[in-house]
């Protein structure tokens, strides 16, 4: 697999041949990169061409991610907000014998033993959000393994700056980005069949589609949703 940067304007394209019949353009959030997957026998002044006739769109698709809210940077302070499966609570700092967080209302106590540490904070709060958030993939995923006729693949979460799942086909193995956990269940859901249906489809083309709409209907609302909501 070859890799070259296709530069056109004041963007710099990353351009993949690989072993495919057809084109496959991307632009990824947050900061608008774009990806080019090209047939090996396909030269640079092809693709060229062809993104010529793109260009409109990813300088739109650009500008989106460019205007998309994003979340600020967080101090994990008393009454500092967080969010958890798409709620707004306030963070409540304690100091405890023990690094934990506990649900409390529109609340997250978030209980650590060194309360002027941010990083032990910030780790705190994200193995809860690791913790919850796997429990909600382990339920869509043993549910939609079974509509969709797969095998339970084996599945994990991790920090992910441009994605929000990825498929490894070769090994059977899914990725959730671990900001999942702050969004809503619904977009959650769509997360895991998108990464479940990569299972039967490896390309974004019309039989992709066709399987998404078979699996899940409403993919295309929960999709905008989680698109809209601050990066």
């Amino acid at each position: 697999m070859k890799t070259e940067v296709l530069r056109i304007g004041d963007v710099d394209i990353t351009v993949t041949f690989k072993a495919i019949k057809n084109l496959h353009l991307s632009v990824h959030p947050p900061y608008g990169r774009v990806t080019i997957a090209s047939p090996e026998f396909y030269d640079l002044e092809k693709i060229k061409i062809y993104t010529a006739t793109k260009w409109a769109w990813i300088k739109k698709e650009q500008r989106k991610f460019a205007n998309q809210a994003r979340e600020k940077e967080r101090n994990y302070i008393t009454q500092e907000s967080h969010y958890f499966l798409g709620k707004r609570y306030l963070l409540n700092v304690v100091s405890a014998k023990k690094n934990a967080v506990l649900r409390k209302a529109s609340k997250l106590e978030l209980q650590v033993i060194d309360s002027d540490n941010v990083d032990i904070k910030r780790r705190t709060l994200y193995r809860f959000y690791k913790k919850e958030l796997k429990l909600r993939l382990e339920d869509f995923i043993t549910q939609y393994s079974g509509t969709i006729g797969l095998g339970i693949p084996t599945y994990g979460v991790r920090v992910m700056k441009t994605k929000w799942g990825s498929c490894a086909i070769n090994t059977n193995r899914l990725w959730f980005n671990i900001e999942l956990a702050k969004k809503p269940l619904d977009c959650i859901e769509y997360i895991v069949v998108h990464e479940l249906v990569h299972l039967l489809e490896k390309h974004h083309n019309k039989n992709f589609i066709l399987l998404m709409d078979k699996y899940l209907p409403g993919w295309r609302v929960q999709k905008k949703v989680l698109n809209e909501l601050p990066l």
